[in-house]
């Protein structure tokens, strides 16, 4: 299965990945210049579902948040608004990622390429130039999130490439903590509720996966939480919701908060493989050909959760101050957003109160790690 990644453009994973590391210079070599304050976290990927929250959760809890954003003609002014410095750089352009790192002691990663952006461009190429670049800066922590099970599907090229990613962080000296991601309740809103409300098809297929959905508030805590230890470091854990659902089970629960019945259209797996192979073919597909890779592993019978008692015993963490699905769905329901963070907030509070009236568009489908 690997072979055929690397023949289909991903040329550059394991093989590169040792090369790099070994020429990369070393945090060590970098030290030794003005103390840095231990509170100053960079955020790459803060506009994002997850980045937003960890900004939002660092500043509340005293942290010196800087936010690293692509030059843009609509700034992230919300991030201003909330106290966090904003600096202008892009991972597809390592020459600007140096000065984005001066006066950093952490760096938060949780940037990941939009849907129409190049993966390996931005995951591949673009992390392999921020590591390194910590690497040069001595930045003193690194926490990096990837996808759960990565590393058993090296066949859908963002799992091979998180994967790969996972293993240069960890040959490169930085002291890091990766968290594996299964998914977040704000999915359900773009891809379950807002169709069901709206009386568009849901798309499901005939399998019985199951994923455990996490708040990206919670995972917020967690990442916080994580800096204030030195229990995670150098480790690689999984960040899993209570409670793995179905798709048809997320469904009906849309279904019972909308007071309406969806209508489903079911896709089978074998839909899914072979119309992924027929976009293999076309060079201008290839990217919505690597996406439908990754909808095949979520239609495969699997169990996307992992047992939290150990995470939640190194963050030192109450497991049940985790928001549950139904709970996430419940606030949204009856409009208590607070802490949200969402500058689309009162978006999503309108979606679950039933009121089709007020006409909310599904604009946002789509959230990514």
């Amino acid at each position: 299965m690997l072979h055929s990644v690397h023949s289909s453009g991903f040329a550059a994973s394991r093989s590169t990945r040792l090369r790099v590391s070994a020429n990369a210079p070393s945090a060590a070599a970098a030290t030794g210049g003005t103390p840095v304050p231990k509170n100053s976290v960079l955020v790459v990927g803060a506009t994002g579902t997850l980045g937003r929250q960890i900004v939002r959760r660092a500043l509340d809890d005293g942290y010196d948040v800087r936010c690293l954003v692509r030059p843009r003609p609509n700034p992230a002014d919300f991030l201003r608004d909330w106290g966090a410095k904003v600096v202008n750089g892009d991972l597809t352009d390592p020459a600007s990622i140096p000065a984005c790192l001066v006066g950093v002691n952490t760096v938060i990663d949780c940037a990941t390429a939009r849907p129409e952006e190049p993966t390996r461009k931005v995951d591949w190429e673009g992390k392999v130039a921020l590591i390194q670049a910590a690497q040069a800066m001595g930045i003193q922590r690194y926490i990096f999130f990837s996808i759960f099970d990565c590393d058993k599907h090296p066949e859908v090229p963002l799992m091979n490439i998180k994967s790969c990613t996972e293993e240069f962080l960890a040959s490169s000296g930085l002291d890091y903590t990766t968290f594996r991601l299964c998914g977040f309740h704000q999915a359900v809103i773009g891809n379950y509720a807002v169709p069901i409300l709206e009386e568009r098809s849901v798309w499901g297929t005939n399998d019985e996966t199951r994923t455990a959905y996490l708040d990206s508030q919670d995972v917020a805590k967690m990442t916080v939480a994580a800096l204030r230890t030195d229990k995670t470091s150098r480790r690689t854990l999984t960040l899993s919701g209570p409670k793995a659902w179905t798709t048809r089970e997320v469904i009906e629960l849309c279904e019972k908060m909308a007071d309406t019945n969806a209508k489903v259209t079911t896709v089978p797996t074998w839909l899914l493989k072979r119309t992924r192979g027929v976009l293999k073919s076309m060079q201008w597909a290839a990217d919505a050909a690597d996406r439908l890779a990754f909808a095949e592993v979520l239609s495969n019978n699997e169990v996307w959760s992992a047992d939290m008692t150990e995470t939640y015993r190194l963050l030192d963490m109450d497991p049940g101050s985790v928001i549950t699905l139904e709970s996430y769905l419940q606030r949204r329901a009856s409009g208590s957003l607070i802490g949200c963070g969402f500058k689309d907030a009162d978006y999503f509070s309108r979606i679950l109160k039933k009121l089709k009236e007020v006409g909310a568009a599904a604009d946002r489908t789509n959230f990514y790690v």
